[in-house]
């Protein structure tokens, strides 16, 4: 399915080992295959992650399926999406919480597959950008603050680095761990952001970038870089350092090196649901891209210990923001 017209690099085998060697995560690839032609029409890859290990690894494991399934357009493809989902609730049925699917592209076509098998969508909001435009079109269409604070890095002095050694990986994972402590969110273990490196980045799948300010690292950004897409995949600056803007230059440095590479689409990763307050979201919106909303689907396969888990939830952040 490398060649489908919604194809991504979440749905690669790429991707699938960098699950395999990433600690805490377990992949799963499905494939439904055309009995009589014995062809490939479908297929749907997702990712087991538990959060914490031992007893409580059970309250806190849930599935994603990024950008997926992938079908072909036609009758036999909307059913092949029905045999995917089917056989995947089979797998993770007695392993997590809770399924979600972080759609990439309209699913309109095949929701009532996803709804066939219990799968309850959600509004989730997300900025496209056009790269097919020059540099300065680009620029031009950037919010004023934006252009501030990215002449403002500039003029502190805050340059973008590639990462290409993997002696950096503990320092940018660090940058990430801070950010996303303050914001209350869960991070993957450095194996995930070693197997990026080690695997995406050697073939061209993936960017790594790094904000240097007076050779001390302030910030980073990670997008994948598959076919014509550039997918912002995770990001962070710690608070101190928010006077030199590094998130503004990081996110404009991503989208000048995809319009500068050949690629046509900037995809911000999501903005969150519309009915709920969001940060980000107004900081993605004002790099002047195109607002869509593909959604989301959740499945809960297991409602009590859902319930217990959402207690515990609730409980952990309460002493988080004492």
């Amino acid at each position: 399915m490398y060649n489908h017209p919604k194809g991504n690099v979440f749905q690669t085998p790429e991707m699938a080992e960098v699950y395999r060697r990433t600690k805490n995560y377990e992949p799963i690839t499905l494939a439904a295959v055309d009995e009589n032609t014995k062809e490939i029409i479908g297929i749907l890859q997702a990712v087991v992650i538990k959060e914490v290990s031992g007893l409580l690894g059970s309250f806190s494991t849930r599935s994603v399926i990024h950008g997926g399934p992938l079908v072909v357009k036609t009758e036999k493809g909307k059913e092949a999406v029905k045999v995917l989902l089917e056989h995947y609730d089979k797998i993770v049925q007695k392993k997590v919480l809770y399924t979600l699917v972080r759609n990439m592209y309209d699913t309109s076509e095949i929701s009532d597959a996803f709804n066939s098998k219990s799968y309850k969508y959600e509004d989730h909001l997300n900025y496209f950008i056009d790269l097919n435009q020059s540099v300065n079109e680009l620029w031009t269409r950037l919010y004023k603050s934006r252009r501030n604070g990215i002449n403002r890095a500039k003029r502190r002095g805050v340059i973008i680095e590639e990462v290409i050694n993997s002696d950096v990986i503990p320092i940018l994972y660090e940058l990430l761990k801070e950010t996303y402590m303050n914001a209350k969110l869960p991070l993957a273990d450095i194996s995930l952001f070693q197997s990026i490196f080690e695997i995406l980045s050697q073939r061209n799948m993936a960017k790594i970038f790094i904000a240097n300010w007076e050779n001390t690292y302030i910030g980073t950004i990670i997008i994948t870089s598959y076919r014509n897409t550039i997918f912002d995949w995770y990001a962070g600056a710690p608070r101190r350092y928010s006077r030199l803007c590094p998130n503004d230059i990081l996110a404009w440095h991503a989208i000048e090196w995809g319009a500068k590479n050949g690629y046509r689409i900037f995809d911000f990763g999501g903005a969150g649901n519309p009915k709920e307050e969001y940060g980000v979201r107004e900081f993605k919106k004002q790099f002047g891209g195109k607002m869509v909303n593909f959604g989301r689907y959740k499945k809960i396969h297991s409602p009590l210990k859902m319930k217990i888990a959402e207690k515990g939830l609730e409980i952990y952040r309460r002493i988080l923001l004492k």
